[in-house]
């Protein structure tokens, strides 16, 4: 039996995005991504499958406070506008990378 993806949850819902014509694959830290308008939105820990969504720092940190989420610190630096989601809930992913998408297009 060949092993299960941990991010496939992720690219599941990715597909959806990945229909829009401002949305495209990109890397970041290594790890596949999605990006609009050439900021990154969203990815999946390949590891652990968790998503990791970049987000006002504000909802970042109601996520946090919320149990949501946990704060996205890779190698132990704690990156603000990032929060890393560990149980998978298909609706609530969805709608985060929505919120993530809109915050990084915002931006452009």
């Amino acid at each position: 039996m060949a092993p299960t993806d941990p991010a496939a949850p992720f690219w599941k819902i990715a597909e959806q995005f990945l229909q829009e014509a401002d949305i495209t694959e990109g890397t970041l830290m290594g790890f596949p991504c999605l990006r609009v308008n050439d900021g990154f939105f969203a990815t999946a820990d390949h590891r652990t499958g968790h998503l990791i969504v970049k987000l006002p720092g504000t909802r970042v940190q109601r996520l946090i406070a919320d149990g949501v989420g946990v704060p996205f610190a890779p190698a132990g630096r704690v990156f603000r506008e990032w929060v890393s989601v560990e149980d998978y809930d298909e609706g609530i992913w969805m709608d985060l990378m929505r919120e993530a998408r809109a915050f990084v297009a915002s931006k452009a």
